[in-house]
């Protein structure tokens, strides 16, 4: 009996040697995502490279805007503050109209500050990763009874709330977001309805100006918008009781 527990332990203490299977290596063991590697592993290799970004440790920022139907993205090492612009993506399609979120089946793409929390290598739309909506705020504003969920950024060319870059894009960002990912990346994305420089805006409030629930809760986003814009640093965003986001 002795010998049998000498064994279990050291067989313990060696297998608590070996490290985990990473996410990126999990995420290699599923087709879809090995043929995206292959076919996109070198390009996301050059986009790091290209802007001094170690390519096994860095955290990865996204931001997106619904007028423009552009998604930017952003990189950084991990030992630095400031992220650099890697590329920009176009929707594919686009649904709703400018403004949050707020029921299942309205259409909205949602708006505010969010992070990914679920990758799926074996999407109906490809490949895709999740945002996590409903947060803090929209829950407080939402329907109570039924706010949605699962909004995605995804493959294919169609949506009804989520955002589709395309089967090529979707390569292409999905193998990025799991190696961010898998570096221990929290994967921040920020929807806007627009640009927010003062100009788009001044816009924004010109067209929307008969509906002051709509241009409180975007004067809430545009701090966060021109906190990253003149400093390139990620916001320390925060969600008060009342469901308003503030900057710190």
């Amino acid at each position: 009996m002795k010998r049998i527990f000498t064994i279990f332990f050291l067989t313990s203490i060696l297998m608590s040697m070996i490290p985990p299977p990473n996410f990126f290596s999990q995420q290699l063991q599923f087709p879809r995502v090995k043929e995206a590697n292959r076919l996109k592993g070198a390009s996301v290799e050059k986009l790091l490279i290209d802007k001094g970004i170690n390519t096994n440790d860095f955290d990865l920022f996204l931001r997106a805007f619904k007028k423009e139907q552009k998604l930017e993205v952003w990189a950084k090492n991990k030992s630095n503050d400031v992220y650099s612009l890697l590329k920009t993506y176009d929707y594919c399609a686009t649904t709703g109209v400018l403004g949050p979120k707020r029921r299942s089946g309205d259409k909205q793409i949602p708006e505010g500050f969010y992070v990914v929390d679920l990758f799926n290598p074996q999407s109906q739309y490809l490949l895709s990763f999740r945002i996590n909506y409903p947060n803090k705020s929209d829950l407080f504003f939402a329907d109570k009874l039924n706010p949605g969920d699962n909004i995605f950024i995804h493959g294919h060319c169609v949506t009804i709330g989520c955002i589709p870059i395309g089967d090529d894009n979707i390569k292409e960002l999905y193998i990025l977001a799991a190696k961010a990912k898998s570096s221990g990346s929290t994967i921040n994305v920020h929807i806007f309805p627009s640009m927010m420089d003062d100009k788009s805006y001044q816009l924004l409030n010109n067209e929307h100006g008969t509906n002051a629930d709509l241009l409180a809760f975007w004067s809430w986003l545009k701090p966060g918008f021109d906190s990253f814009e003149n400093t390139k640093k990620l916001p320390k965003i925060e969600i008060e009781d009342s469901g308003k986001y503030t900057v710190k």
